[in-house]
């Protein structure tokens, strides 16, 4: 009996034992599923049916009953895009695609944005508002967003309409992306569902690559620096001096990277394994000459479903100049409330917005012809290689600067650790610090060596491995594992989007 209330308790939903890929539920669980799904590759659906029920049972694990949820945008979605694609009038296509777009965007600002709302009217109105407990279900952002953009294809004729709901369930509820993305678009996933499933040895030792540097990137660098210093620095900054402030800003950087970018890989990983391809979501962002080529390393999924479907949208840059500016502010500005119901994640949207901006402007200035000069020195500044370390140093420190924002759980915590950093550096702590946490500052050191490594000894070392002999590989996960057993914190670190 006991055993089987322990059991019990394992596989029912628990909000504080979520089944993330880091943990060794995951791992037992993606044992039995990955034996099944091989001895089901030839068949197409049952297969397909395995994959869902697995999916719902893994989002079920996450956010509880509310895998209802998944389903419902499935299910309507599935039937508006094939509604769309029937109607040949073009006005009822797009009151369908309305209804769609409703839909999805209802249940995010009911979910996301009840509260930021009701207490902004409140404000207004100057009445008490209190806040109604609403549960945030994991990934909600990611899949309606990966819905939208598969009706909006439909929409725009870029894609038929699948032909089945099976199928279509299938690439939504994909479990590998289906909690944090990468936003998968359906015109590049849903032709490898036709495919034979098929992993080939340069596959499988790519997919042990990407999953033990995701595992290494969350579970040994992003969640100790994180337990063990930076989100003590960020709860009160101000018991803290400037210098510990700010290499808690450095800290946060890595972190938020190595956690997201840790999910992805492992994401990546799995879908390989399965016989899949996502597209590459992070390509050393801190390595950036500017904030535009950031947001082409950064999310990559968001920062092109963004574009694609609310730049374009808007006018994109056919409009003029300024249209084209005010496109990018309203664009990023909603990027940031896409992350969060707050001021201060309008406000990182924002500031990434007048960056873009900013970007634009000072190409545009580079053109000028000064007098008496033969080149723009402005355009050297922007151009120029023996500049770019320069230009690389400016986008990273601005932003992190943003990241304050970003993570400071309100705009006080933001005041309070600008202030610090500003009027109370005390710079003459270092060596106290240093002796106080060796392995964080380590740990950060490793992670921004490891980023900044250029993408060339990436290559090298996927090669390296996929030439490992299946024994070797044994060993060298049984060493990380053991490693992240190592450095695992008492509770289980969520990974930081889930809450987006």
């Amino acid at each position: 009996m006991e055993f089987l209330n322990s059991l019990k308790q394992i596989l029912l939903y628990a909000p504080k034992s979520p089944m993330l890929f880091h943990t060794g539920l995951f791992l037992f669980c993606f044992g039995g599923f990955i034996s099944i799904y091989y001895l089901l590759r030839n068949t197409h659906y049952p297969r397909i049916f395995f994959v869902i029920l697995f999916s719902l049972y893994f989002y079920y694990k996450s956010s509880g009953f509310y895998f209802f949820l998944l389903l419902f945008s499935t299910v309507t979605d599935y039937y508006l895009a094939r509604e769309i694609w029937r109607q040949q009038n073009q006005k009822h296509r797009k009151n369908i695609l309305i209804i769609s777009l409703l839909l999805n965007f209802g249940i995010l600002a009911y979910f996301k944005y009840t509260n930021f709302f009701g207490e902004l009217i409140a404000s207004v109105l100057n009445q008490p508002f209190y806040k109604w407990d609403i549960f945030l279900p994991v990934g909600i952002s990611f899949f309606t967003f990966q819905s939208m953009s598969y009706t909006i294809d439909v929409y725009r004729r870029e894609i038929k309409p699948i032909d089945n709901l099976p199928d279509y369930a299938f690439f939504v509820s994909f479990f590998p992306q289906l909690l944090a993305g990468p936003i998968v678009r359906a015109r590049n996933f849903i032709p490898q569902i036709y495919r034979p499933v098929y992993v080939s040895g340069d596959m499988f030792s790519g997919a042990v690559f990407w999953i033990l540097t995701g595992l290494i990137k969350k579970a040994i660098i992003s969640d100790y620096i994180s337990v063990n210093f930076i989100d003590r620095v960020f709860e009160n900054p101000g018991l803290y001096t400037g210098l510990e402030n700010l290499i808690a800003v450095y800290g946060y950087g890595l972190q938020i990277y190595c956690d997201f970018s840790g999910y992805s890989d492992m994401a990546t990983g799995i879908a390989l394994l399965l016989g899949f391809h996502f597209p590459s979501n992070f390509l050393s962002p801190y390595q950036s000459e500017s904030i535009t080529e950031f947001w082409r390393r950064w999310h990559i999924s968001l920062s092109t479903w963004l574009k694609d479907y609310l730049y374009i949208s808007l006018g994109g840059n056919r409009k003029g100049t300024f249209r084209t500016y005010l496109n990018l502010m309203i664009t990023m500005t909603l990027g940031g409330l896409w992350h969060g119901a707050s001021l201060r994640f309008i406000l990182w949207g924002a500031m990434h917005g007048a960056s873009l901006i900013t970007d634009k402007l000072l190409q545009y200035l580079s053109e000028w012809q000064v007098p008496g000069l033969s080149i723009n020195p402005l355009k050297i500044i922007l151009y120029s290689p023996y500049l770019s370390i320069f230009r690389i140093a400016v986008t990273f420190h601005w932003v992190c600067f943003c990241w304050i924002f970003f993570r400071a759980k309100n705009m006080g915590v933001v005041s309070d650790m600008i202030h610090q950093i500003v009027f109370e550096f005390n710079g003459q702590v270092l060596p106290q610090f240093v002796e106080g946490y060796p392995v964080v500052l380590w740990l950060i050191f490793l992670g921004y060596l490891l980023h900044f490594i250029p993408q060339y000894f990436n290559s090298l070392l996927t090669d390296r491995i996929s030439r490992l002999t299946l024994p070797v590989i044994i060993v060298l996960m049984t060493i990380v594992i053991f490693i992240v057993y190592q450095f695992q914190t008492a509770d289980i670190q969520p990974f930081i989007y889930f809450q987006f």
